[in-house]
């Protein structure tokens, strides 16, 4: 691991990735902004378009509300691209240990991508939830009115649960008929009263989002399972996108190959040796070094006999 560290060529893709994951987010992310206010905003009575989201946006937020939320996006996006990777090479690189030949089966990397693809979900699910209410809360109209009851004083356990909100000692009374299963002794009242947030605000309703949107207002709120809620939606989207991403990129890469060795006489034994049914496979010896590039070298040499080849036919 040390080794892995100190190592110049790591530390250099490292930054690359990250400084092409900040820009290529920070393009685009007012279109995700848009996308994500249509999702939420439309119903079956009003659908939003574009131009609605921009008005509403810039009506309150400015045209810099286009961009709240844009940190947490960039960190979720920045660690899961991490992770996704990481866990392919890991997987991939115990797949390839004892082998002669350095190659990776095309089922393998559905595998191995699959399950890159749920920790990437584990990962970025948190950040996207708080990138979400931001971007909420740049169309929504704040309003801080005051209640009558604000001057009152409250439990320190209840005021931790809704910032901002007061004890409505009426309203909670009214709701204790639905706390009654609760035991008067019970070990977690704080956790048992954050599951009815609501009884305490005096409207009935649930905070808004502009009023739970940091991490510390949800997880006092709401717990700490409420960052990675949707969790196994999340897990199903990324696994399958992560299988189909790097079998397909394996797969690829070996026809890629073949394509680049046809004609080539002696074929290359990197082409030879690959799993994949090929009309190259001649039954050439599976022998080749650990090196990860010498397949490539093996292609250029040939492909420049090639051309020399025809260079002095020409001649």
């Amino acid at each position: 691991m040390d080794e892995l560290l100190q190592n110049h060529l790591f530390a250099t893709h490292a930054i690359a990735a990250s400084g092409s994951v900040v820009l290529g987010t920070a393009l685009t992310y007012p279109l995700d902004t848009i996308k994500s206010l249509i999702q939420v905003g439309s119903g079956s009575a009003k659908q939003l378009n574009a131009s609605q989201v921009i008005k509403r946006v810039r009506a309150f937020s400015g045209y810099s509300g286009l961009y709240s939320g844009f940190e947490w996006f960039a960190w979720g996006r920045t660690f899961g691209m991490a992770a996704r990777f990481g866990i392919y090479e890991v997987l991939t690189a115990f797949y390839k240990d004892g082998r002669e030949d350095n190659f990776v089966y095309v089922s393998e990397a559905l595998m191995a991508g699959m399950a890159a693809g749920a920790v990437e979900s584990l990962t970025s699910t948190p950040f996207e939830l708080l990138k979400l209410r931001a971007q909420v809360t740049s169309a929504s109209r704040i309003t801080r009115a005051s209640s009558a009851s604000e001057n009152k004083a409250v439990m320190p356990a209840v005021s931790k649960l809704l910032r901002g909100y007061t004890l409505d000692m009426k309203v909670l009374n009214n709701a204790v008929g639905m706390l009654s299963i609760l035991n008067s002794k019970h070990s977690n009242m704080v956790g048992a009263i954050q599951e009815y947030p609501w009884m305490m605000t005096g409207s009935g309703r649930p905070p808004p989002v502009y009023d739970v949107r940091r991490p510390s207002e949800i997880i006092s709120l709401e717990g700490w399972g409420a960052l990675w809620r949707g969790l196994r939606s999340g897990i199903a989207r990324d696994s399958v996108f992560g299988g189909i991403f790097f079998s397909t990129w394996e797969l690829l890469h070996q026809v890629m190959l073949n394509w680049k060795a046809a004609g080539m006489d002696p074929p290359p034994r990197v082409i030879s040796s690959y799993p994949c049914p090929n009309v190259l496979d001649v039954g050439t010896p599976r022998k080749m070094k650990s090196q990860s590039n010498i397949g490539f070298n093996y292609v250029l040499h040939f492909m420049s006999r090639r051309i020399e080849r025809r260079i002095l036919n020409q001649i």
